[in-house]
């Protein structure tokens, strides 16, 4: 006659219903006639009281401190209000009165990690001498890693922004398109490109599905996006860069003027921040108890500034870079500090960046030949969206392909696939991790990718 239920739903309504709850053992303390155990599942965990009564024997109450940590049990028992609030329980107005209870799954006694420690912040470990988990140890034994309420509450909020991403393109009239990941030629004509044996030739992991973006909107798709892998062979070993994440990439043709893919893609970020404001405030608190931080901060409509202004405002904070510099990554950071004490906004886009520091298919700015129709869009000053007007006229195309010393051969099919008319129009790409960790405020993006890839990380 029980009912199986979550345990974020064991609240006070459910007071005195007899109850079936499937989960895992977190903690387990026995005393005298009494065991407590604390149960989990996901983010939420609740006290569960075995004594010894009409439902158990002294035998049931040994045997349910034994078992082991993150054992998976089925417990019966009837939801209690408790008599004083459950310190460390996200459930702290009841308990479960525990009748009977089943191992279904047994797990070892000893643990690589301990995930008490696992959720501790880093501060209070330093203060009292406690043990804190380094990162290596969290990422070789990720699958332990994963059940802390702190992971938990992370790949949810992250899975609600692929949701919000998708939901706002459908509103907004975009189709999503699924594109090769395995491509004749190196995307975007670099060289950090993982090569893989394709039979008797060689093919390439894609760095960006770009070609194929653009390749649909010359198909009279007008408005795409996709969200898949993307893949970057380069050997940088910082708190940002992965060799594969995940790629949220639009790209959109326009009648005007290419700001309206600019605002369209604002607008989109804008929509999943407030959604997630409205629908994730459980799993954003759950973080900010072990990684602290402040609320992020967005305006609407989104701040725009233009690349002159920016460099004008570091130069008055003391940089010195010239007009046709591209931003470092500390000026990136230093940049957005300001920003947000000028304009108290965490999210902006700084466009016409100088042609020189984009990559050949930028639209060159008509009427500025030193100043390109592209933009990035920040994250509490880390880059986010790097974007830009496609040049979509094939001999322009060349001459600027030229211009950058790149091999025409290798990016025919991208040059072609503009020679049969193709609409003006732009677009961006977006890394899910990097925006996961942004919008949190995290300090490294392997925290936000399930099972991170970097140049020195392939395993698990």
């Amino acid at each position: 006659d029980r009912v199986l239920v979550r345990i974020k739903d064991l609240t006070l309504e459910k007071a005195d219903q007899e109850v079936w709850v499937r989960a895992r053992i977190h903690t387990s303390r026995a005393k005298g006639k009494q065991c407590f155990l604390v149960l989990r599942q996901q983010q939420f965990n609740i006290q569960a009281l075995v004594a010894v009564g009409q439902h158990a024997s002294k035998q049931m109450v040994k045997f349910a401190a034994n078992i082991t940590k993150e054992s998976i049990v089925d417990v019966e028992g009837v939801v209690r209000k408790a008599y004083q609030k459950v310190g460390g329980c996200t459930q702290q107005d009841v308990e479960l009165h525990v009748q009977r209870i089943y191992v279904i799954s047994s797990a070892e006694p000893r643990l690589p990690l301990q995930l008490d420690d696992a959720v501790r912040p880093e501060v209070e470990g330093e203060e009292d001498g406690r043990a804190t988990v380094n990162q290596d140890t969290r990422l070789d034994n990720r699958i332990i890693d994963l059940r802390t309420s702190t992971s938990q509450a992370i790949f949810c909020l992250q899975s609600g922004i692929c949701q919000l991403f998708r939901e706002t393109l459908i509103r907004k009239g975009f189709v999503e398109i699924q594109t090769p990941k395995i491509i004749s030629a190196a995307s975007e004509g670099g060289a950090n490109v993982f090569t893989v044996s394709y039979f008797k030739t060689s093919a390439y992991l894609a760095q960006s599905p770009q070609l194929y973006k653009q390749m649909c909107i010359c198909a009279d798709f007008d408005k795409v996006f996709c969200v898949g892998p993307v893949f970057r062979a380069e050997d940088s070993n910082t708190h940002r860069h992965l060799t594969e994440f995940v790629g949220l990439d639009i790209e959109m043709a326009f009648n005007y003027h290419y700001h309206e893919v600019v605002d369209e893609i604002a607008d989109t970020l804008v929509q999943i921040f407030k959604g997630l404001q409205e629908r994730f405030q459980t799993e954003i608190q759950t973080v900010g108890k072990q990684f602290p931080c402040e609320p992020f901060k967005f305006l609407e409509p989104t701040l725009r500034l233009e690349y002159r202004e920016g460099v004008a405002m570091l130069r008055e904070a003391g940089v010195e870079m010239g007009d046709e510099e591209d931003l470092s990554t500390p000026n990136e950071k230093l940049l957005g500090r300001l920003v947000k004490e000028k304009y108290d906004t965490d999210f902006y886009i700084l466009d016409k960046y100088p042609l020189a520091v984009r990559p050949f298919y930028t639209m060159p700015d008509p009427a500025n030949p030193k100043t390109s129709n592209s933009y990035d869009m920040f994250m509490r000053g880390e880059e986010i969206l790097s974007g830009a007007q496609r040049i979509h006229d094939p001999q322009l195309l060349t001459e600027r392909a030229k211009h950058h010393g790149i091999d025409l051969e290798k990016i025919k099919a991208y040059i072609d696939s503009f020679r049969f008319g193709a609409p003006p129009h732009a677009g961006g790409g977006i890394g899910l991790e990097r925006v996961t960790m942004l919008y949190l405020g995290l300090h490294n993006v392997r925290q936000t990718s399930m099972f991170p890839r970097d140049p020195k990380r392939l395993t698990p």
